[in-house]
């Protein structure tokens, strides 16, 4: 019975999130070296980044006590398509900010909207967070969209604060409160 409830843990409709291991890093720098997958992030890995890049990065990662990311892995198939994390966790003021890469193969078939579901259940549920945060550019629009289905608001614009495309775009800061998550569930 056990067993069975924590294969079923951090399970979607479509996918699974698990902890990620150094079996995955491969998979993970074929996610992450797509240039059109970089220019959507600000993370501060180096492009083009090494396999070492990525294996600090990840190391990083998962040394932080209150930080979590989940490799995001297709339900039935078993695929890595990407990652999702919790961090900059503040038990305190019960907050905490996500975010989310998905393989530009595996987008806009609804794995990231599912993923983060799923993450969000983890987060009001588990850590008992009352307020979960994110930053998007004002461009990725697909990225807003599948925010705002998992109940994500717009609080704030951080106007012309990255360059990319050979011009200055908007950051957006989103969020999500347990009260107006919970209100969609019902």
């Amino acid at each position: 019975m056990i067993k069975k409830y924590v294969k079923s843990f951090l399970t979607g409709e479509k996918v699974i999130l698990r902890k990620i291991t150094k079996e995955d890093y491969e998979s993970f720098s074929n996610v992450e070296d797509v240039m059109e997958s970089r220019l959507l992030m600000n993370d501060g890995i180096p492009f083009p980044p090494t396999e070492a890049d990525h294996e600090k990065f990840l190391g990083e990662i998962s040394s932080e006590k209150d930080d979590y990311m989940f490799a995001i892995e297709l339900k039935d198939e078993k695929v890595f398509i990407g990652t999702i994390a919790v961090y900059l966790v503040n038990w305190k003021n019960g907050t905490c900010h996500v975010g989310v890469s998905i393989g530009p193969d595996f987008q806009e078939k609804g794995y990231g909207t599912d993923a983060m579901k799923v993450l969000l259940d983890f987060i009001f549920n588990y850590m008992n967070v009352n307020k979960v945060k994110l930053q998007v550019f004002g461009y990725n629009q697909r990225a807003i969209g599948s925010y705002e289905k998992c109940g994500f608001q717009l609080e704030g614009t951080f106007r012309e604060e990255l360059f990319r495309f050979g011009k200055y775009h908007d950051i957006l800061v989103m969020g999500l409160l347990r009260k107006d998550w919970e209100e969609t569930l019902v």
